[in-house]
């Protein structure tokens, strides 16, 4: 027995220095990395965390602030999830008021917008057929749209004037103001007699409304295109889907800000001077750290409920979304779950990897003041590269 005690002694401490030999050899692959000339003119902050063990494998001014550019929608994304749940559903409703008799509508119809940032002529086509399932031929009347979801700003804080900016318009298709104009179309193709229907731009549905259907769209659907592709659009819509979970009516940025800090807050960061501007990281205001940026993709790992939703809308390194055209060779193509950021001067990545010996580890790195991004997705991927191996 006390040859086997000692043989186990020995079995666990050749293996504990390997593994502190591997961490070592590691830190000094990044720490070299870190000696390119690049960090003469610019700044780079960054966290590795082992969430098998637990604990920081590496870090370099992970607690400064600087702008998270689009991996701003992890913090979207996981405050969402974290808040709505992974069964939450975007959307659509029609009301109406007045009376149905001889399949006639005399009264109103009321497009009720949830901000679902994915609707298409297709789902319209399905919304005018619930109309007329509903035994309705003849409208007689206004089609109204009601967009008091959300706040009158059609524009996020910070966002700069020259850029090509997505107008947050909670009833939309496409991201255009045409949804009424589309449904009126369709419900003509489909036989219902429109003639004598007016459009109303903006309107208020009366508390004596009653429903006639709702369409819908999963959060995966949006989490997929906000993250996968980047989408601006997609992502302040998930923002005020946050504030409008406050209850307020119409949902205000403000309101999800503080439930985004109040997350913050639980997650022992709270202390921390960031700045929430908006949902997509189009924002010069937004300022985090790539300390949060891990603490949150730590949280989401720890929550199944969280993660089965998160890892399949990530990006994925040689494969898929704005990680396709990066690493598609070696150990990070196919292995690297990562939301990237671009804004000028600005180069970020945030996200999730397995190492060749099997261990998950989360990251983030913000490149800041980098004229040419390629710089710094070159400097993120050479991480990563590391890492894998």
């Amino acid at each position: 027995m006390t040859h086997i005690r000692s043989l186990l002694f020995i079995i666990y401490s050749l293996s504990f220095s390997y593994a502190v030999a591997q961490v070592d050899s590691l830190r000094i692959k990044l720490d070299s990395l870190l000696r390119d000339p690049l960090f003469e003119t610019t700044q780079v902050g960054m966290m590795v965390y082992d969430l098998d063990a637990d604990s920081v494998l590496f870090q370099y001014q992970a607690r400064q602030l600087m702008r998270p550019a689009s991996t701003m929608k992890l913090v979207t994304a996981i405050t969402a999830l974290d808040r709505l749940g992974g069964s939450y559903e975007y959307q659509t409703r029609i009301f109406y008021t007045g009376t149905i008799a001889d399949s006639t509508l005399t009264g109103n119809l009321y497009c009720v917008g949830g901000f679902d940032p994915s609707l298409t002529t297709d789902d319209v086509a399905v919304i005018a057929e619930s109309i007329r399932q509903a035994g309705i031929t003849r409208i007689v009347g206004n089609i109204i749209g009601d967009k008091q979801m959300k706040e009158v700003l059609d524009y996020g804080e910070g966002w700069c004037w020259d850029d090509d900016n997505p107008m947050l318009i909670p009833l939309s298709i496409g991201r255009k103001d045409i949804f009424l104009t589309t449904l009126r179309k369709e419900l003509e193709r489909q036989g219902v007699n429109v003639a004598d229907v007016r459009l109303g731009g903006d309107g208020v549905m009366p508390s004596g409304a009653r429903h006639l259907s709702t369409y819908r769209h999963s959060i995966d659907v949006i989490l997929n295109r906000m993250l996968k592709e980047s989408d601006n659009f997609y992502a302040e819509s998930m923002f005020y889907q946050t504030a409008a979970s406050s209850g307020h009516r119409p949902a205000k940025a403000s309101d999800a800000r503080t439930l985004t800090k109040q997350l913050i807050k639980r997650l022992g960061l709270g202390d921390n001077p960031y700045r929430i501007a908006d949902g997509s990281g189009l924002s010069l205001y937004n300022y985090i750290s790539p300390e949060l940026l891990v603490r949150l993709l730590r949280y989401a790992y720890s929550k199944t409920e969280l993660i089965e939703h998160l890892l399949p809308a990530l990006p994925i390194a040689g494969v898929d979304g704005t990680l396709k055209k990066r690493m598609t060779e070696g150990n990070a193509c196919g292995n690297v779950l990562a939301k990237t950021g671009t804004l000028s001067g600005i180069s970020s990545l945030a996200g999730y990897l397995t190492t060749a010996d099997g261990r998950q580890l989360c990251f983030a790195i913000i490149n800041q003041g980098v004229m040419r991004n390629k710089d710094g997705k070159d400097f993120q991927d050479r991480v990563c590269t590391a890492l894998c191996e």
